[in-house]
């Protein structure tokens, strides 16, 4: 139980700091280069498909590293 606690506080603190530290980044995430944004006339559709296989990468290793006995 108290690793996953420590886990979570560093996933939470790395969130912080991602949203605190996020504009001076090279690149915005929500807003990566493949993301589908089709903006028309009345209406915008968009769909972040690599900012999902990003986070799903990064979560994936965390908890991987995480059940790692």
């Amino acid at each position: 139980m108290g690793r996953s606690l420590i886990s979570i506080g560093l996933l939470l603190v790395v969130i912080g700091l991602a949203i605190e530290f996020g504009s001076r980044l090279p690149f915005r995430v929500g807003r990566l280069p493949g993301d589908i944004y089709i903006q028309r006339e009345h209406s915008t559709f968009y769909f972040p498909i690599v900012t999902c296989i990003l986070l799903s990468v990064v979560l994936s290793l965390v908890m991987w590293l995480v059940n790692r006995r």
